[in-house]
């Protein structure tokens, strides 16, 4: 299907900013579906402690691609956009609408502008490359690259650090041109028209809703689901065992770390991820209305009439 013709509205925001009860109220005001777009609630180990929709808010609309995946998974970015492109189609056979809520950027960035399938780059290849850019500037780089993939080099501003290096090191590592890959990677799920909105909360009081919510969240078993996940003896360095949270609640079970200790450094690490949060989607995708939460309802329902 032409990614121009799904029927969806995007709801991007920060951890805590509330964007999963606005994705539940428009989908009550449109007929809509809520579609998760946020990395750790895929998992079905991490309800508590990833503040998934709970099981009431799940019986007031359709919810999909919550907690489908086992945390033994690592669930990546190209099987999300497979999953969420199955579920656009399927809104779109059934006449409804598909809000897609959540705070992972690479998800967003990757319905909207596809996919490169670029195979991952040798840490070594990306250091050489950052060193001899921290070293010799982005014009030298740029140089190198004209020589090395002049294609990529005419594309990019010789300014422009970050997308000079990254095309740099694909040609080192693979001997083909970012152009090359990306022309054959994932095309674009959804087209350019979708409404779309990032909810920019004030700082302040998003930190404090990021702290009260690890409280409450401790309060409604949150504990639990670390022990449980703990007990599955799991890889730690699988993405679900790095949810925000789970890393010091399983140090706090083992016994090396008091409860509020470990829950001091769960808040800071949910604070600092907003603030991440905030910088990336300004820097990747700034061409997205940034709205307070009070607006933003508005602002879609008059998109979704247009």
């Amino acid at each position: 299907m032409n990614g121009g013709q799904h029927r969806a509205v995007l709801v991007a925001g920060p951890t805590a900013s509330g964007k999963s009860a606005l994705a539940l109220a428009l989908a009550e005001r449109i007929g809509g579906i809520v579609v998760n777009a946020d990395s750790m609630q895929v998992y079905a180990d991490l309800r508590i402690i990833t503040a998934r929709p709970t099981p009431s808010e799940e019986t007031r609309v359709p919810h999909r691609l919550y907690g489908h995946v086992d945390a033994a998974v690592n669930y990546s970015v190209g099987q999300y956009v497979a999953d969420a492109a199955r579920i656009l189609d399927e809104a779109q056979r059934a006449g409804r609408r598909a809000i897609l809520v959540g705070g992972t950027g690479l998800y967003f960035k990757a319905l909207t502008a596809g996919l490169a399938a670029v195979p991952p780059i040798p840490a070594d290849v990306r250091a050489a490359v950052r060193a001899r850019l921290d070293a010799h500037g982005a014009a030298a780089l740029h140089a190198e690259l004209a020589r090395r993939d002049p294609r990529a080099a005419g594309r990019l501003n010789v300014n422009d650090r970050t997308r000079i290096a990254r095309a740099l090191e694909v040609v080192a590592a693979t001997g083909r041109s970012l152009i090359d890959w990306q022309r054959d990677g994932l095309p674009p799920v959804l087209g350019p028209d979708t409404p779309r909105v990032f909810i920019a909360p004030d700082r302040a009081a998003l930190y404090a809703r990021i702290d009260a919510r690890f409280d409450a969240m401790l309060a409604g078993g949150a504990l639990e689901e670390a022990r449980a996940l703990a007990a599955r003896g799991l890889d730690p360095l699988l993405p679900a065992m790095k949810a925000h949270g789970i890393p010091w609640l399983v140090r706090h079970l083992a016994g090396e770390i008091p409860l509020d200790e470990a829950a001091c450094h769960a808040k800071l690490d949910t604070r600092h991820y907003a603030k991440r949060q905030f910088t990336w989607f300004r820097h990747q995708l700034g061409d997205w209305p940034r709205l307070p939460p009070e607006a933003a309802l508005a602002a879609l329902l008059e998109a979704v009439d247009h």
